[in-house]
């Protein structure tokens, strides 16, 4: 027996249509059998607030090992995993191949579905869950609810805090008053036919925080893509299934997947290549539904056929070449490189784009921000987040860049946050909130 593996990590489908993946008895013998070797381990001590929960759990014991512990208080450890995949990707040395074959984080996915088969994910979980509907609710009346989700609004924010238990100093993202894909209706760039890339076609799979929340990700993304000679299409047919999949409702992601990829599938089908704006949907495509729906071709091909919109221009860069104009930005830039970036094992992407940009002083920061999709805006854990976070918002504050860009903007706002939380000065950053849109200033656009 050897401890850790020189093989690359793997990954199994996940068997939850099986009556076993569910079992009480079976799920906690596995999470015994798992949290042992963690905790003979340690090494994940430093990633999320799951393991120094487990740690501590059992060094409490009246053994300090893990047969005085009660399976009952496992659910603190399973609650505060936020399904970022560091500790599989990065740090676990029993990963499969490695006979142990621990996957943490898809072992906290199954406690999960088994709460959700039981009914105890609370009806205002679930509701958070649905951002298709409420990004078009949002859309629909953005002042309003923009007004509403304000941290500064003393009459909304502590009724929410109260009823959905998102915490009222947690920043929240603004809806746009058009969607993207009605947006794309009007947009209409010249497809620059002496681009180096001329000839490329990319359906752009919107996401539900590019098309309800953030657009300037895609009209960047379409800007960009039209000056490389890139013939573009914008759909969001539905949501990913990752606000679901937190909440282990496996079966919801599964029916987006098939649905999902058969209506994309019909863009591959005509030649157009596949791009996700946020790096969690990216992975959810790419990665994740291809272990849930295995035997399906169409989930197949569009794993195959998509990429992170990062990982695509620096594609063009080293294939054809990016088509000149590129100018220096003003001020330092920082870039996040984002959890579910990094799980998509493509490198540092958003780094190797933004290097393209001349005389640009550039720092990389890939360590998490803490945040965890819509994790770390809940009450219970909006702290703990920004203590995750904080040795990201720390160095924000030290490097004072002109720019803080990541490939997950809900991650943006979290380490601006955590710069505040330091007496930092965020007011001064610029508007710009994932890497693609500082390319698209960068061409002048």
């Amino acid at each position: 027996m050897s401890e850790g593996s020189l093989e690359a990590p793997e990954r199994h489908p996940i068997p939850w249509r099986d009556s076993d993946y569910t079992d009480p008895e079976k799920l906690d013998g596995e999470l015994r059998r798992v949290f042992d070797i963690c905790h003979g381990c340690r090494r994940c001590f430093n990633l999320c607030d799951s393991f120094p929960r487990l740690f501590d759990l059992i060094d409490d014991s009246e053994t300090g090992e893990l047969d005085s512990v009660d399976s009952e208080d496992f659910k603190p450890i399973i609650d505060a995993c936020t399904l970022c995949d560091m500790c599989f990707m990065t740090k676990c040395p029993y990963v499969p191949p490695h006979e142990f074959n621990l996957d943490f984080p898809h072992l906290m996915l199954r406690a999960r579905a088994l709460e959700a088969k039981q009914g105890k994910v609370s009806f205002a979980a679930k509701q958070l869950t649905k951002t298709d509907r409420n990004g078009k609710l949002g859309c629909g009346a953005s002042g309003l609810a923009n007004w509403a989700c304000s941290c500064s609004n003393k009459l909304t924010r502590p009724v929410m805090q109260a009823v959905a238990g998102i915490h009222a100093d947690a920043t929240l993202p603004k809806f746009s008053d058009t969607p993207l894909v009605e947006k794309a209706k009007d947009m209409a760039p010249v497809v620059n036919k002496d681009a180096p890339a001329f000839g490329r076609k990319v359906v752009i799979y919107a996401t539900c925080f590019g098309n309800y929340n953030t657009t300037a990700i895609g009209e960047a993304t379409v800007k960009v893509l039209a000056k490389n000679g890139v013939e573009t299409e914008i759909v969001h047919p539905r949501c990913c299934g990752m606000p679901q999949l937190e909440q282990g409702d496996i079966a919801a992601v599964a029916k987006s997947a098939e649905a999902t990829a058969k209506d994309l599938g019909e863009w591959i089908a005509k030649g157009y290549d596949v791009i996700a704006l946020v790096s969690s949907c990216a992975l959810m495509l790419k990665f994740e539904w291809p272990l849930i729906v295995p035997d399906d071709e169409n989930v197949k091909r569009l794993s195959e056929a998509t990429s992170d919109i990062s990982e695509y221009l620096v594609n063009i860069a080293k294939t054809e070449g990016l088509a000149d104009g590129l100018s220096s930005l003003d001020g330092g830039v920082s870039v996040h490189i984002a959890c579910h970036a990094r799980a998509q094992n493509m490198g540092q992407k958003a780094a190797e784009m933004l290097r393209l940009v001349p005389d640009t002083d550039l720092s990389v920061i890939e360590r998490c921000s803490g945040h965890g999709g819509s994790w770390g805006v809940m009450k219970d854990n909006f702290d703990v987040a920004l203590k995750i976070g904080k040795p990201v918002a720390r160095d924000v504050k030290k490097q004072n860049p002109g720019h803080v860009v990541s490939e997950c903007p809900l991650a943006r706002d979290h380490i601006l946050q955590g710069v505040e939380r330091l007496d930092g000065d965020a007011s001064e950053l610029s508007a710009a909130t994932h890497p693609i849109e500082l390319i698209s200033r960068a061409y002048g656009m």
